[in-house]
């Protein structure tokens, strides 16, 4: 397992580095940060992506299902001096929260989520009457598309590709090399939940989501700060051929209107 998987703290800040470089600089174009806006992040885990937004004197909201993951962000932004609500919850089951946010932030959420379908349709609820998303999802068959940074094995979490094997093939290999019973299972389970672009970019149209714009890259602006690589886009002939695409994505970016 990488150590950034163990220590949270570092985790946090490595996000809260990221989104101020990368994710508001793309976001702003569309819609500009002012304080008071109410910012919405689902699936938030430690809550670093929305620090750069408490410094700016927005209203940040972040929920997780992961009451674990809650309890660090409360830590991190306590410990950072910022200003932020968080709730260990299914988004969807808080309805008083509908309507409400100007920003609605969803990154590496969606290839954890089995019905994607239903997840997008819900996202509309939360938005307010001209507010946006900031979606951003790695393509599954790129080369850790399927998470396995996770694993305890040090080979493992650094092998690229591997999550494309035959699911029987894939999970012996897992428990083979002594990957405990939990990580298998969630490795599994994402492998269920994978989401290529062409399947998020037609059910995105069929929910009604318009897309604004979105940005393929081939080195994620994230691994700047993880291992010291800088930030590339993909290459737009390749970006335009379906399928293809999936394989050198390390990182999808969309803005998207309800």
């Amino acid at each position: 397992m990488q150590e950034r998987q163990t220590d949270r703290v570092r985790y946090f800040n490595e996000l809260a580095t990221t989104c101020e470089k990368y994710f508001l600089p793309y976001m702003m174009p569309f819609k500009r940060l002012l304080p008071g806006m109410r910012i919405l992040e689902i699936g938030c885990g430690d809550g670093g992506n929305l620090l750069p937004f408490s410094r700016r004197g927005c209203n940040t909201l972040g929920v997780d299902m992961a009451a674990s993951r809650i309890d660090v962000a409360r830590s991190c932004f306590e410990a950072a001096g910022a200003k932020g609500e968080f709730i260990a919850s299914d988004i969807f089951l808080i309805k008083e929260l509908q309507h409400q946010f100007d920003w609605i932030i969803c990154h590496d959420v969606l290839e954890h989520i089995p019905d994607k379908k239903l997840f997008l349709q819900n996202l509309r609820k939360y938005l307010s009457a001209d507010g946006l998303v900031f979606m951003s999802f790695p393509a599954w068959q790129m080369p850790f598309g399927g998470h396995q940074q996770i694993c305890h094995s040090k080979v493992l979490s650094h092998l690229p590709f591997f999550h494309l094997l035959p699911r029987l093939l894939y999970a012996f290999i897992l428990r083979k090399a002594g990957e405990p019973p939990a990580i298998v299972d969630e490795l599994l389970s994402i492998k269920s939940t994978r989401c290529p672009i062409e399947l998020f970019e037609r059910l995105a149209h069929e929910v009604g989501l318009v897309t604004l714009n979105r940005r393929f890259y081939f080195i994620n602006p994230h691994y700047e700060i993880k291992f010291h690589l800088r930030p590339r886009r993909l290459w737009s002939v390749v970006g335009a051929i379906p399928w293809v695409r999936n394989f050198f994505t390390t990182s999808c970016f969309y803005i998207l209107k309800g």
